[in-house]
């Protein structure tokens, strides 16, 4: 591990972004922030319409700012495809998704499709990263697939948080960069100079393990501290208090912490599965990652169990409030949300269900037939016998709970995500249900 060093000079480079997903898009304006001329390749050609004129496709702090900035200083560009993209590009960033199988694999068909495009383009001594979420051994894969010998592959993983993913790009913890060609990691690790980030070099199959093992780790803490809040609550203790109590040792530290209804999102889910696959794959069977998955999926269970209660003991017919679809707040990411599928078991029982969620204003995909959208928080609460909180939407926090209170039929709260205070909430006649709170 080093700090970064022998910047190049960004005003020389030109970048290429393949993919304007998350990380892709996220990635193609922090470069282009840090000066690089980027120009970002993209299947969807709706997207890079939006996109040109400035449009941000995706909710994150900072994005339109960086995404304009970048598009009038003439730095940053999009083109439809991936061809259009790498002529001519001293690197070219692979940002395509991988979603899980329904074995727990990586599907990795766009990355595989995608570097077989690219091969012919390639300029000489380009170097090709790999920012997706793959398999250990897809570096090796990449550079097969190119068929471009002297193209080294390297692998550079994205560590980004949803909400603050263009904090963490230009901030980051960590850079860290895999290939059997040690001087090409060497040469992407240096274009991340300015971030001042340390850096790590490895081979590549150990920079694709890190990924991996980092997810799992951080799913791992929230799965223990779920466990935990279930402990409290058996025990009569405050989870707050004993969290509080836990994170001053710097062993263990505040981060993911904060018990909820389940971790969900883009990658946890999904990193944790593949990484279970691919250690089964190998010959060992990882009790502890299989336990951690296991519970996540009892969590949400639980969360269900104190709406139940809350209503009497049936769904069936009831109408229910629900504050948030997204799997964390200050993004509008639904994918794997345990509020959408804490919504889709209440359906399943045969709740009636209106939701509430700052990102969303019309039926969405996930949601089963039925499920109203309410235009506010307030909407969602009429007539209902019970309001949940599945997103710690900070705005929740400040509403007026006396004209919450005349609306719902039956003053119940079920706090999945202990975003509100218990005891003011008892006080005006709430009942109230956290997560491991008395």
């Amino acid at each position: 591990m080093s700090p970064l060093s022998d910047a190049p000079d960004p005003s020389e480079l030109t970048l290429a972004v393949i993919g304007a997903g998350y990380v892709g898009l996220t990635t193609a304006v922090c470069l282009a922030h840090l000066g690089y001329r980027v120009c970002c390749g993209e299947s969807d050609e709706e997207k890079v319409a939006r996109l040109s004129r400035g449009e941000p496709t995706i909710l994150e702090d900072g994005l339109a700012e960086l995404l304009s900035e970048g598009l009038a200083a003439k730095r940053l560009s999009f083109v439809a495809g991936a061809k259009g993209a790498v002529e001519g590009a001293a690197f070219v960033f692979l940002c395509v998704p991988t979603p899980q199988r329904a074995d727990g694999s990586a599907d990795v068909d766009v990355l595989e499709s995608v570097a077989r495009e690219i091969g012919p383009y390639l300029a000489y001594g380009a170097v090709v990263v790999n920012k997706s979420t793959v398999p250990v051994g897809s570096a090796l894969l990449v550079e097969r697939l190119l068929d471009r010998p002297g193209i080294p592959v390297v692998s550079n993983p994205e560590f980004l948080r949803e909400g603050s993913a263009v904090h963490d790009c230009l901030h980051p913890d960590r850079i860290v960069v895999g290939s059997d060609d040690q001087a090409a990691a060497a040469r992407v690790g240096a274009l991340f100079a300015a971030t001042q980030a340390p850096l790590i070099v490895t081979d590549a199959a150990t920079a694709e393990t890190i990924k991996y093992a980092s997810n799992a780790f951080l799913a791992t803490k929230l799965s223990y501290v779920n466990a935990v809040a279930n402990l409290c609550e058996a025990v009569g203790a405050d989870v707050r208090d004993v969290l509080l109590g836990m994170a001053y040792d710097h062993r263990i530290g505040f981060d993911y912490l904060r018990p909820g209804p389940g971790w969900g999102g883009s990658c946890l889910p999904k990193d944790t599965r593949a990484l279970l696959f691919m250690a089964e794959s190998g010959g060992y069977e990882f009790p502890l990652l299989r336990e951690v998955i296991q519970t996540n999926e009892t969590q949400l269970s639980t969360v269900m169990s104190k709406i139940r209660h809350a209503v009497g003991g049936s769904l069936a017919g009831r109408q229910v409030a629900a504050w948030g679809l997204t799997f964390k707040a200050r993004t509008d990411d639904r994918r794997d949300s345990p509020a959408v599928e804490i919504v889709g078991r209440m359906v399943a029982e045969g709740a009636h269900v209106r939701v509430f969620d700052p990102t969303v204003t019309a039926p969405v995909a996930e949601l089963p037939h039925g499920v109203e959208i309410a235009g506010d928080a307030y909407a969602a609460c009429d007539g209902a016998a019970a309001v949940v909180v599945l997103t710690e939407w900070d705005e929740l926090r400040w509403l007026d709970f006396g004209k919450v209170l005349q609306l719902l039929a039956e003053p119940s709260v079920i706090d999945a995500r202990n975003l509100l205070d218990p005891s003011a909430l008892r006080r005006m006649g709430f009942s109230y249900s956290g997560v491991g709170r008395p």
